[in-house]
């Protein structure tokens, strides 16, 4: 099976013009049922930290990433805001099954506090996990990467994927790529980091999404430009190469709970 990433433009604060946009980005894509589609942080607003105008408690979103899983036969890995009665809102990765069934909501654990996202936002405290293409993985968001607890955790859980949806700013591009190709490296596992393009009202986005294999390889990677990102997704490769060099059992300083 396929794992596939759209590296998109944001239309900043509307989400019809994002779900169009994503619909079209799709059209010349090469997708099978039981493939992975996974979106950008956010991909329905743009980071953006009004939230009163881009929260989804109508479900607005989550029903477009429903819709589409259920259209391509494939499991979809967005981005929402949601509010509810909270003074603070989330910022969650919700994952929808083939059938447009929801498998799991994460929800950011480390708001960007360089980026004022506590002010609007407050962090999650769990890792969450789901199963596509038998591997157990694991979705985290944007600055969550350069926490690398976070990844140990889940992979000593079981994960054997993370999926990363961000908007990650073009002036730390070099941190984002070093980070990725790490978080697959230390951990043996298949790392999808899908970043956005173009710019918002306050920063420019330089993309470089990477599909990254468990011995650090890199399986594809996106320069500065819209496009979809596709890999073949291999769950042997990680088991293979975790048996072949068994480094997550010599671990001493973290065990898992």
């Amino acid at each position: 099976m396929r794992a596939h990433l759209l590296q998109m433009t944001i239309d900043w604060e509307d989400r019809h013009k994002n779900f169009a946009r994503v619909r079209h980005l799709l059209e010349n894509t090469d997708l099978s049922g039981g493939d992975l589609i996974v979106l950008p942080e956010l991909f329905d607003s743009g980071f953006s930290l009004n939230t009163q105008s881009t929260h989804d408690d109508q479900g607005q979103t989550l029903d477009f990433l429903a819709g589409l899983a259920r259209e391509t036969a494939c499991t979809v890995q967005g981005g929402r805001t949601v509010r509810g009665d909270r003074e603070r809102a989330h910022n969650r990765a919700p994952v929808l099954d083939p059938h447009g069934d929801l498998l799991a909501e994460y929800t950011k654990i480390h708001p960007f506090s360089f980026g004022r996202e506590p002010e609007a936002f407050e962090g999650g405290d769990r890792l969450v996990f789901y199963t596509w293409n038998t591997l157990t993985c694991c979705p985290a968001i944007c600055y969550d990467l350069r926490f690398p607890e976070l990844f140990r955790r889940a992979a000593l859980a079981g994960a054997e994927l993370f999926t990363i949806g961000a908007n990650w700013p073009s002036p730390r591009t070099a941190h984002w790529r070093a980070l990725a190709i790490a978080r697959a490296i230390e951990n043996q596992a298949f790392v999808l980091a899908v970043n956005r393009v173009g710019p918002d009202p306050h920063l420019e986005y330089s993309g470089n999404s990477l599909i990254v294999g468990p011995t650090g390889d890199i399986l594809a990677e996106g320069d500065d430009r819209e496009r979809v990102l596709s890999a073949e997704i291999d769950p042997a490769a990680v088991r293979d190469w975790r048996r072949t060099f068994p480094a997550l059992r010599d671990i001493r300083l973290m065990k898992s709970d």
